[in-house]
């Protein structure tokens, strides 16, 4: 294979030019992407073996779901190391050796940081639970007496996000209950106290021990709630709320003020280093509005659209948020950033075609009222694919989605691993239907995922014909219309461009030019004919007689005569 370039850290692009402006990125659940040595989990060198595939794709960079050191309580969100790899996923060399790999065929590596909580087994942890209330080892984490005559009451009412109370009782080493402390989200993930001088030094030399290694940035996990309201008022949630944030009136865990000067501390760590080191945040906030003040030119780079994410396939509600997204991060020097699936949430391939209830975090099963069929499921998912990539500013990738991968909502009961599922006694499914591993060959054991075919979550055997193997020698196949959009992306600068709206194919459609190509999204409308005098670059379904029916989107480009 012929590689592109390598990752040019020495040279800082010009202001206003950065990667990451208009970087379409790749992200990978490690457990789920490749497994190298037989235990039926994704690890670094798995990743490292299939780096090729990425670089065929055309992708600029990948983010790293959590891979350090972990009792996986949460699939890695509950770090125990911020500063090493754990054995489940390989070593601190697989990871040297990974990254390098990637950075010779031109793709950037972003690496996951949780700072709202660590794991129950930190060292620290540990010698906060040692220590007496009061203590500089506690003073790190959130404990509060409770109320009650002995203190038998949380401090406050607040709900994990997993469900169940947010505070959990510690027993003091004499065997008297003792204090409380916080946990947003599974009682196995105590939140640190950002208001600690000491967490704020930790987390700095954390950054720094990844960037020396040469790392290209960092997606922060909730970025949006390091920081909480010092009162520790009562609080719920309003019933529509997504479980992750994003009220109008933000929850006093989320949004608070003293977050930005954080991300103001770690902006200038990051411009210590050589090549546009990035930060990305996921900020669950109430409006895309109030999601540029993550963004300012002294905070972070990027900020997850989850407006955009959380969308219906509707073209009143996309130009609305397509729109207001444009405006907020340009008014701000930002780029826009796009998204339609992830970890989190149900795959778009099933999401954007369900007809039931689906709160954000909740998931779907097998009894989940109006599941679309595969193909009219995945054909608007094309659709909504190929209208994101001509967008401008920098768009985010799900590990699977360039397959067509569907949400497997009828996983049994007892294969499910989410914490969610758990903590709700299985009235929620939680996210395991959009993490289940990948298929890269129909034939090999577990899809080419592990050569011994043990998987940590099943595979649906409805999913042989979507193995990559298959799809590449499919001219027509999901997974080439993502090579082929990616290219072109690339070729005319899509990233990097304006967009302009052309309301000249009437209601129900969505049509913009951007950078010289007109992008005809037909939502809901009638069918419409393409106009004269211009090229068919990509369809999302191929169409016949330049006629582009509903859950259609097309490329085109106007033909110029010499």
């Amino acid at each position: 294979m012929t590689l592109e370039h390598d990752v040019d850290h020495a040279t800082p692009a010009a202001a206003g030019h950065e990667w990451w402006r208009s970087a379409v990125i790749y992200q990978i659940y490690p457990r789920s992407f490749a497994d190298s040595n037989g235990d039926g989990i994704g690890d670094l060198p798995g990743i490292t073996s299939r780096l090729d595939s990425l670089a065929e794709l055309g992708i600029d960079a990948m983010w790293l779901s959590p891979f350090m050191t972990s009792p996986q309580k949460d699939a890695g969100y509950d770090v125990a190391d911020y500063c090493d790899v754990d054995p489940l996923f390989g070593t601190l060399e697989d990871f040297d050796d990974m990254l390098r790999a990637a950075h010779e065929r031109g793709i950037r590596v972003i690496v996951d940081l949780v700072p709202n909580h660590s794991s129950d087994q930190h060292l620290w942890f540990q010698q906060a639970l040692a220590s007496a209330p009061g203590s500089r080892e506690r003073a790190r984490y959130i404990f509060r007496d409770g109320r009650g005559e002995n203190g038998e009451l949380p401090p406050n009412n607040w709900q994990s996000i997993f469900g169940g109370p947010a505070w959990t009782r510690v027993t003091d080493p004499d065997g008297v209950p003792g204090q409380w402390y916080l946990h947003l989200f599974d009682s196995s993930q105590p939140d640190f106290d950002w208001d600690n001088e000491e967490v704020k030094e930790e987390f700095r030399r954390i950054l720094r021990f990844w960037l020396d290694r040469g790392v290209d940035g960092f997606r922060v996990d909730v970025a949006h709630g390091l920081v909480k309201d010092s009162q520790l008022p009562d609080y719920t949630p309003s019933p529509e709320a997504a479980s992750m944030g994003g009220e109008e009136t933000p929850a006093p865990y989320f949004e608070q003020a003293g977050v930005h000067e954080i991300y103001r501390d770690w902006h200038r760590i990051l411009s210590e280093y050589d090549g546009d080191r990035a930060l990305c945040g996921e900020a669950w906030v109430s409006s895309v509005e109030k999601m540029a003040l993550w963004v300012r030119p002294d905070e972070m780079h990027q900020t997850f659209n989850f407006d955009y994410l959380m969308a219906s396939w509707d073209e009143a509600e996309l130009r609305d948020i397509i729109d207001r997204s444009l405006a907020a991060f340009s008014g701000v020097g930002a780029p826009s950033t796009w998204v339609l699936s992830n970890h989190d949430v149900v795959r778009h391939a099933t999401r954007l075609s369900l007809t039931g209830e689906n709160p954000q975090g909740t998931g779907i099963g097998p009894d989940f009222p109006g599941i679309p069929q595969y193909e009219d499921g995945v054909r608007r998912a094309r659709a909504a694919t190929t209208l994101m990539l001509a967008l401008p500013g920098s768009s985010y990738l799900y590990q699977g989605e360039e397959l067509g991968l569907d949400e497997v909502h009828d996983l049994p009961g007892e294969a499910r691993q989410d914490p969610t599922w758990f903590r709700t006694q299985g009235e929620r499914y939680g996210r395991d239907g959009c993490r289940v591993p990948l298929p890269w060959e129909d034939s090999a054991p577990a899809f080419g995922f592990s050569h011994t075919g043990e998987s940590w979550l099943p595979q649906p055997k409805r999913w042989a014909p979507l193995a990559r193997s298959v799809q590449a020698q499919q001219p027509a196949s999901t997974l080439n219309l993502y090579r082929r959009l990616l290219q072109l992306r690339r070729e005319a600068d899509l990233g990097s461009g304006t967009l302009e709206w052309a309301p000249e194919f009437g209601s129900g459609v969505l049509a913009f030019r951007n950078s010289g190509v007109l992008v005809v999204a037909n939502i809901s409308g009638a069918d419409v004919t393409l106009p004269d005098g211009h090229e068919v670059l990509a369809t999302s379904t191929p169409i016949e007689n330049r006629t582009v029916p509903r859950d259609v989107t097309v490329w085109l480009k106007e033909i110029t005569h010499q």
